[in-house]
């Protein structure tokens, strides 16, 4: 990660923060900061977003009280270790959220890979995008939003806002935590050589283990038992009699 040796431990003041109010969407704003000559380490916010969208093209809801925030990284780790990385996103992600939650609240778990859950309701969205830049560098950019006082009407998933759950916040709040918990993750993460300490925190707070799911592939859907994540991060997917099958990237349904 640009900006820090080798060996360094980061810390919080390594890491810089923008406050906006509209933007098209943070990741734009961060990709183009990164093709400015940004050297990373970059916070992006956004009272709102007017092309907000989320995996696969998805459109992500923007209202005005809910976090739009986004992180650029520069040359993170790499390639062969960033797909670990999402796992430390969701845990930093995690640990916000679960920390303004009132005593007594529904459980605070995270969905494979990244997606974290109230109740098994879905609360944030994580949208990682990356990009080569004209000097060589690699520009990553994480994506996080926060459902605070609304939510999506019309969602693939259960979904709910941590005005629903009785937390009354501000995004600015939200945000503090989130700003201290993700430069802890990714400290920890440090780049791709921490992977177990992470593949430990999210096993800790892992939804669905042993129970039936659905992996949804972009040409097929196959049913099984969430046996948990590798020692990677990819997910096992007990099939029976066909044995167990790991899965890179999907999109996992319960039941």
């Amino acid at each position: 990660m640009t900006g820090v040796g080798r060996g360094r431990r980061l810390s919080i003041d390594d890491f810089r923060h923008e406050s906006l109010d509209e933007v098209s969407s943070t990741n734009v704003e961060c990709l183009a900061r990164a093709r400015a000559g940004d050297s990373g380490f970059l916070w992006v916010t956004a009272k709102s977003q007017s092309g907000g969208r989320g995996r696969r093209g998805r459109t992500w809801v923007s209202e005005r009280g809910n976090l739009y925030a986004s992180l650029l990284l520069i040359d993170p780790a790499p390639m062969e270790d960033l797909s670990s990385l999402p796992l430390a996103v969701a845990t930093a992600v995690h640990a916000s959220i679960r920390a303004v939650m009132p005593l007594g609240s529904a459980a605070v778990e995270i969905k494979w890979p990244n997606d974290v859950l109230i109740g098994r309701r879905k609360t944030s969205g994580i949208l990682m995008e990356a990009e080569k830049l004209s000097d060589g560098r690699t520009a990553l950019v994480i994506g996080i939003g926060i459902n605070i006082v609304a939510r999506p009407d019309h969602a693939l998933y259960p979904v709910t806002s941590l005005a629903d759950e009785g937390v009354s916040i501000s995004p600015e709040e939200v945000f503090a935590r989130l700003f201290a918990e993700m430069a802890d993750a990714i400290s920890i993460w440090d780049q791709g050589r921490g992977i177990a300490a992470i593949v430990k925190r999210w096993r800790a707070v892992a939804c669905g283990l042993g129970e039936k799911i659905t992996v949804n592939l972009p040409d097929r859907s196959i049913p099984g038992i969430f046996a948990g994540i590798d020692d990677k991060g990819v997910l096992l997917l007990d099939r029976g009699a066909d044995g167990t099958m790991t899965i890179a990237a999907g999109d996992v349904f319960f039941g």
